[in-house]
């Protein structure tokens, strides 16, 4: 069964050396869409979000196969508030 490696890039870099055997690279992207779900519900709640975060998702050979992003992009009406 193929292994995949969830790496973090959040302002702090976290390479995922062990990585998780599924069965195919769909089960991977599901995988990836709930992982990041958990993270980004832990890192809000935590309000550590900065104002990039992705997840490069690799194979065994360390090829990227996909990548998520997620960006935080104030409105400029608010924008003020947050500074």
């Amino acid at each position: 069964m193929p292994r995949y490696h969830f790496n973090i890039y959040d302002g702090v870099t976290f390479l995922d050396k062990k990585g998780v055997e599924l069965p195919d690279v769909m089960f991977a992207r599901r995988e990836a869409i709930r992982y990041a779900g958990v993270l980004l519900e832990e890192g809000a709640r935590l309000e550590s979000l900065g104002q990039e975060w992705r997840m490069e998702v690799a194979d065994g050979a360390n090829l990227i196969l996909f990548r998520l992003d997620f960006l935080v992009t104030s409105s400029p009406s608010i924008s003020p508030l947050l500074e």
